[in-house]
């Protein structure tokens, strides 16, 4: 088991939470940018954790995970940046730190999580098919397809592909924290 909790924005901690953002990202995402894009860098993660955004999973001091939590204007809660070092996938560690997220969410009484998911529409990509499953099997429903752009106008430039921008939403009920 891991411990998973939120940091500071310690040198060696935001450099380690980076690389393996980027690390991850690069393989799940493979195909969906262009090749000079990375997921994030030292001076984006540094901010999130000043304000206390990113909670990472270790074990004897060593970095396994992390996932950034915010919540968004509308009130709901959302998590992203979701990752798990390549070598405990399969080990549970992503649920925790989906779980930690969720709870994290219902803490503040917000009784709505929020995900966002890139899902190219013209190729069948291995990794985004099983999260898409995962979320559902999660509990996570699909409410909208937003407008990637408009969102997100620095990055849309960058993507490879053509991608659905999936917007999912699972109801979090109160004090049924896991």
């Amino acid at each position: 088991m891991s411990v998973i909790e939120f940091v500071a924005p310690q040198d060696d901690v935001v450099a380690d939470v980076t690389v393996l953002v980027n690390e991850v990202y690069e393989a799940g995402e493979k195909g969906i940018w262009t090749d000079s894009t990375s997921r994030t860098d030292e001076a984006e993660i540094r901010s999130f954790m000043r304000a206390g955004e990113i909670a990472v999973a270790r074990r004897d001091g060593v970095v396994l995970g992390s996932v950034r939590v915010h919540q968004l204007p509308g009130g709901e809660g959302e998590f992203g940046m979701l990752a798990a070092h390549p070598a405990h996938r399969g080990t549970g560690l992503g649920k925790e730190l989906v779980i930690f997220a969720e709870n994290w969410a219902r803490d503040r009484g917000l009784t709505t999580m929020q995900l966002e998911l890139l899902f190219p529409t013209e190729w069948q990509h291995p990794v985004k098919a099983f999260l898409k499953a995962w979320y559902l099997r999660s509990g996570y429903e699909l409410v909208r397809t937003g407008d990637f752009g408009a969102d997100y106008p620095a990055l849309a430039p960058r993507l490879a592909t053509p991608c659905d921008y999936l917007i999912f939403h699972k109801q979090l009920a109160e004090g049924q924290r896991q």
